[in-house]
């Protein structure tokens, strides 16, 4: 079995007068068959409407703790960019990813993303949905009935 220990996690961005950075922690993502998935991790992009990398796109280091139907992350992803140089229409997309040993490779298996108007210290529940990711947002389909999604906590730093 392949173990990826590759993270691309970026620090915090220096800051600016009158410019807000953001720090999302990835704290569980819910899904029936948590136990099962291998090496899961994160893929963290900014995109434009059009699906186009406003940022570096960054993983997260593998998630080391599952427990029920979650697989906990606890880990901080350092936005790119301050929040109000990115445009509008823009989303923050979390794709979960793990290795499949069967087929040789790693695949997404589903995904989430925050648009502008959720962006708000605190906690933040996001629904999953079904592969392939759809950077454009127009055919979304939710990847189960269940209550299971991504549970993360933000936080705005002011200068």
């Amino acid at each position: 079995m392949r173990k990826r220990e590759i993270s691309t996690l970026l620090p915090r961005l220096p800051s600016e007068p009158r410019m807000s950075l953001l720090t999302i922690k990835i704290d569980k993502i819910g899904l029936k068959d948590a136990g099962k998935c291998i090496d899961p991790y994160m893929t963290v992009s900014v995109k434009d409407l059009s699906g186009i990398d406003l940022n570096p796109v960054q993983d997260t280091p593998v998630a080391t703790r599952k427990e029920d139907t979650y697989i906990h992350f606890s880990v901080d992803i350092e936005i790119q960019r301050h929040i109000e140089r990115l445009p509008k229409g823009a989303a923050i997309f979390f794709e979960f990813k793990h290795y499949k040993p069967k087929k040789g490779f790693t695949s997404t298996k589903c995904f989430a993303f925050m648009e502008m108007d959720e962006i708000k210290p605190g906690p933040i529940v996001i629904e999953l949905y079904k592969k392939p990711t759809d950077f454009k947002r127009k055919k979304l389909q939710l990847l189960t009935k269940k209550p299971l999604y991504l549970h993360l906590h933000q936080t705005l730093h002011k200068d």
